[in-house]
């Protein structure tokens, strides 16, 4: 058997164009989606899957870990605490009061942890996190990219980038002219000005041949039950690990809550990804079984849902103009552009600077979420949903400021892209407060 085929050439119809492009609709796309259209540009939204939000809401990962410095300070403002907002004018989130951020009272850490809000090793304190509901982190999602005036491409997957070279720029040599699309439509393409990789697995940066690292995880299916009695006496005698939610009698099922599966996969390898979707709901159902049978409270519970998409948390990451890395911790960056804390840890900060996003072949390009440019241990602080939508919004930012300058985007002035992000109520390390 032949071990290649030979396919025709093929014309694939160009069906938009626009300033900025961004790939991905999890937190860090909807957030460069939205704060590119607030800066006045045409963008478009590409999503494979029909609904925003990516593990935040499809994969049932429904907390945001974390806005806080691990000492009771906020550093991540901006979209992200405008999506708090939204979601508790719907009564769908709950969170620490201001009050108690950084309290050591074991009580209060104790009623914060039951709802996945306090992580790591003791001593622990109260954390600026929050626990929400995912359906409604879907209906506002949407409404809120329309608002913005953010044309929405869903069910499609981006698959090839046109890229060519970009002469005047020997920095970054190489442009992305169009991303091409394949869906039940065919291969279809569109073509942009800028372009911001959201995929979380570094599609759009792999297709136009930039460096990257690559990071084997074991993956999880987060589940929810409903028709739970109880479950803060389950919750007590530990034997059960879940979280409450916002709607009562519900169950959240984080990782641990299965066992884990027998090895490590890459994320970007389908058949590896067939194997896990397999396992992990095979271990789910497994657990369903044990809760109803071993835990008090669960004997008439039932499965309401699954996650859409595996718990990933890392696959590539892009090796771009800077790699944030451990050794940073606590560093200050004259490009910094977003602060995050460490969900695990307390007082360990990061400051991510601009070059993070940055590639280092292509001049119209811009990285954002969890695969930005991190080492293997800074990532498990920049991964989260927080920073996701902090380096989202300054890259949806930037974009613009790209473009109405005409430079790539390694020429961004960051002085104006700080001052911007600020003036959107984002939290700026080294920045007046707004």
């Amino acid at each position: 058997m032949a071990d290649t085929i030979t396919i025709p050439e093929q014309q694939v119809q160009v069906i938009a164009e626009c300033d900025v492009l961004v790939v991905g609709g999890g937190a860090a796309g909807m957030s460069a989606a939205i704060a590119a259209a607030r800066q006045g540009a045409d963008g478009i939204l590409a999503e494979r899957y029909g609904y925003l939000g990516g593990l935040a809401s499809g994969g049932l990962i429904a907390l945001l870990l974390t806005l806080d410095d691990g000492e009771g300070r906020q550093v991540i403002a901006g979209q992200c605490q405008e999506l708090v907002e939204r979601l508790e004018a719907r009564g769908a989130c709950f969170y620490p009061p201001k009050g108690e951020w950084g309290a050591a009272d074991d009580a209060l850490v104790e009623r914060y942890r039951r709802w996945g809000l306090v992580w790591g090793s003791a001593p622990h304190v109260v954390r600026y996190s929050v626990a929400y509901d995912p359906e409604e982190y879907k209906y506002i999602a949407n409404t809120w990219v329309g608002e913005a005036g953010v044309r929405l491409l869903y069910h499609r997957w981006a698959s090839d980038a046109a890229v060519e070279m970009d002469r005047p720029h020997g920095g970054a040599p190489w442009r992305i002219s169009h991303v091409v699309f394949t869906s039940k439509a065919g291969r279809q393409a569109v073509r942009a000005s800028y372009v911001i990789d959201a995929t979380g697995d570094g599609d759009i940066f792999l297709l136009a041949g930039e460096s990257y690292a690559r990071e084997l995880v074991h993956p999880w299916l987060w589940f929810r039950m409903a028709g739970v009695n109880d479950a803060g006496a389950a919750q007590a005698g530990r034997e059960g690990f879940f979280f409450r939610t916002v709607h009562g009698g519900q169950a959240l099922m984080p990782w641990g809550a299965a066992e884990r599966i027998s090895r490590k996969i890459d994320a970007t390898d389908p058949d590896d990804l067939t194997f896990a979707e397999v396992e992990c709901r095979r271990m789910v159902m497994d657990e369903v079984d044990r809760l109803r049978a071993q835990v008090p409270g669960f004997e008439d519970a039932y499965l309401t849902d699954v996650a859409l998409t595996l718990g990933i948390t890392e696959s590539r990451r892009l090796e771009g103009a800077y790699t944030l890395t451990r050794e940073d911790m606590g560093r200050a960056f004259d490009d910094a552009i977003a602060t995050t804390g460490h969900w695990t840890k307390y007082g360990a900060v990061y400051h991510i600077p601009y070059r993070s996003l940055l590639p280092r072949r292509v001049s119209n390009l811009l990285v954002a979420g969890r695969c930005i440019s991190v080492d293997h241990r800074a990532h498990h602080a920049t991964k989260e949903i927080p920073p996701a939508f902090a380096t989202g919004e300054a890259a949806g930012i930037a974009a613009v400021q790209a473009l109405r300058a005409a430079k790539p985007v390694q020429e961004v002035d960051v002085t104006a892209l700080r001052e911007a992000l600020r003036r959107a109520g984002a939290i700026v390390p080294g920045a007046p407060a707004s």
